[in-house]
């Protein structure tokens, strides 16, 4: 597996990592000892960076990533978790929560020091309470060596643009903004790489969007995006392939993003990554797939406050 620098932090990532909110069962039950192993052949197959989160299964994400890590050198893996968001509507990012949270994950993970700290869905609360008082905090955390880098992460670019406005970070975890049906984020991608700041890129399938698999309920894209998503999907069954294996080659392949960030609770489909990851794209198919997408290209949805969209 191809690494990458991340920014100017000096740490090389995988181009692929493993996004471990099956772990916390967040969008459905899955069987745990089989979501374990997955960690595990992730591992294996070269995928060496692994994200989570508190708000992961509240808890449970971190709790059972910990113990699939448990016998797992620290330095043959990097490690990105985040904080601020605790469930649905339960954030909290004040500079005390800041320090028990970081404590609490080192805890349940059962680490001395974490790689990657985020500020977790920024969008849902006042941006300026994140400049001046959880980043500051973060950064006095990470004087003590519990936490290597910070960021932030979100969905609207513009709040991201907002914090790189005011203010510094290592990183940013930027989601559902660079796949064969958004691809906003590259707008951003020059400024990102002048001011040395590394992007990870989470959900390259568009949260099923482009993938075989029923799209949840919860998803707010329109139906016009459904549609055309489903349009191409079928495009893709019809010549013999999986969508998710086209989104997947297509959302890795750029060089300025340091790795972007996929989920499974299954062993197989982590293996299956890899192996579509061997292949080039298929280009006639990616052009077809892009024209059928190409009315709905870029569109995306309101999320968190609406005056941080």
């Amino acid at each position: 597996m191809e690494t990458r620098e991340l920014g100017q932090t000096g740490i090389r990532v995988s181009a692929l990592a493993y996004g471990a909110s099956p772990l916390g069962q967040e969008f459905g039950p899955v069987d745990v000892p089989e979501a374990m192993r997955a960690v595990r052949v992730a591992l294996d197959l070269g995928i060496t960076h692994i994200d989570t989160s508190p708000y992961y299964g509240r808890g449970m994400s971190e709790v059972l990533l910990g113990i699939a890590l448990r016998d797992v050198p620290r330095d043959s893996y990097t490690l990105s978790t985040k904080l601020g968001r605790y469930d649905v509507d339960k954030f909290d990012f004040s500079a005390r929560r800041v320090v028990e949270s970081v404590d609490v994950s080192l805890h349940r993970l059962g680490v001395d020091h974490v790689d990657l700290m985020f500020c977790h869905d920024i969008e849902f609360v006042d941006v300026t309470r994140i400049i001046e008082e959880t980043l500051p905090a973060l950064r006095k955390v990470q004087e003590q060596g519990k936490v290597r880098f910070v960021g932030v992460s979100g969905y609207p670019l513009r709040i991201l643009e907002r914090v790189l406005e005011a203010t510094e970070v290592d990183a940013i975890m930027s989601w559902g903004h660079y796949t064969l049906q958004n691809q906003r984020l590259a707008d951003l991608l020059p400024r990102l790489e002048k001011a040395g700041v590394g992007v990870l890129n989470a959900g390259p399938l568009g949260q099923r969007l482009l993938s075989s698999r029923p799209v949840p309920d919860w998803l707010p894209a329109s139906a016009a995006v459904r549609e055309a998503c489903r349009r191409a999907a079928a495009r893709c069954t019809e010549r013999g392939t999986d969508i998710a294996k086209l989104a997947l080659q297509f959302a890795i392949q750029r060089a300025d993003i340091a790795t972007t960030v996929v989920s499974s609770a299954r062993p197989d489909s982590v293996r299956q990554w890899m192996t579509w990851l061997e292949e080039p794209p298929d280009q006639e198919l990616l052009a077809e797939v892009q024209a059928i997408l190409s009315p709905v290209l870029n569109e995306g949805w309101i999320s968190g406050r609406p005056e941080n969209n």
